[in-house]
């Protein structure tokens, strides 16, 4: 097996680990509804399918969303799912997830690995329309999730706290307006 399979090997089991990592917030709240926790995997390709949705008149570049989409997260599959109630800082979880994208990024060809990392740190620099447009289709993911979760397990608002980390963060006006949609879809729900 030549040293570049093997490198490669490693980098999609990597990748395919992502699968398996469950997201945090909901691992917390103990949701067990439709198999249990959703992973970090299921959360970004909803992101990325989301991304087909861009607004046509909105100057985003649709397929650099989609990629930027597909690798905000990819070094979860090496750190986990880190989030404020970890207690690690800010500055500490950027430096471990940068080590690890480094190291995934490392594992296939060197202009594939520059573009994964660059679309990575656009996204964490938030240095880009689309990077911006990706950061809010992410809170809009969490909270549109928590909203099925609640409706599955018949729960009104017990997942309402994911709501309120998001008030006030929304930027782009098509998420503002998917957001507004979903809050009166909730008020109007029943057993909502």
């Amino acid at each position: 097996m030549s040293e570049n399979f093997t490198k490669m090997l490693e980098f999609m089991s990597l990748v395919g680990h992502l699968k398996h990592v469950r997201r945090t917030g909901w691992v917390q709240k103990k949701v067990a509804v439709g198999g249990g926790p959703e992973s970090v995997a299921d959360h970004m390709y909803r992101m990325a399918v989301l991304s087909f949705l861009v607004d046509p008149g909105a100057g985003l570049d649709k397929h650099r969303c989609m990629k930027i989409a597909l690798v905000h997260d990819m070094a979860e599959c090496i750190v986990g799912d880190i989030t404020p109630q970890d207690g690690i800082s800010k500055e500490n979880k950027h430096q471990k997830e940068k080590t690890a994208m480094k190291h995934i990024c490392s594992l296939v060809e060197e202009s594939v690995g520059q573009e994964i990392y660059s679309l990575w740190q656009e996204y964490e620099d938030q240095s880009s329309k689309e990077a911006e447009f990706i950061k809010d289709i992410d809170r809009f993911e969490m909270i549109l999730q928590a909203f099925e979760y609640e409706q599955m397990d018949m729960k009104p608002r017990y997942l309402q706290d994911f709501f309120d980390s998001t008030k006030g963060k929304f930027k782009t006006e098509q998420v503002k307006a998917w957001v507004q949609s979903l809050e009166a879809t909730r008020n109007t729900t029943p057993n909502m």
